[in-house]
C-alpha cells in the first residue's frame, strides 16, 4: 500500500459511489435498497481502483525512479511497505 493510494481511496470512493446511484436513478431504482447497494459495490471497488491509478500516475511519471538503490527522501521504494 502507498500513500498515494490512501489519498486516492477517499476521491475514487465519492466518485464511484456518486457514479453508482446516478445510474441507478437513471434506470428508475429509487429507494434504500439501490442506493447502499451502490454504497457497497463504491465501498468494495475503492481502494482497488485507487491501488491502480496510483500504479499508472507513478509508471508515467518521468521523474519516479524506483531502481534507485539509496532512498533518502520521504517517498519509499514501490515494493517497499511503507504503513
Amino acid at each position: 500500500m502507498d500513500r498515494l493510494s490512501i489519498y486516492l481511496t477517499m476521491m475514487t470512493g465519492a466518485v464511484l459511489t456518486g457514479t453508482l446511484v446516478i445510474i441507478a436513478f437513471t434506470f428508475g431504482y429509487y429507494g434504500w435498497v439501490p442506493i447502499l447497494g451502490a454504497v457497497a459495490i463504491g465501498y468494495a471497488l475503492s481502494w482497488p481502483v485507487a491501488y491502480v491509478i496510483s500504479r499508472q500516475i507513478k509508471r508515467n511519471d518521468p521523474n519516479w525512479d524506483h531502481t534507485r538503490k539509496d532512498r533518502t527522501d520521504a517517498v519509499p521504494r514501490v515494493n517497499e511497505p511503507e504503513v
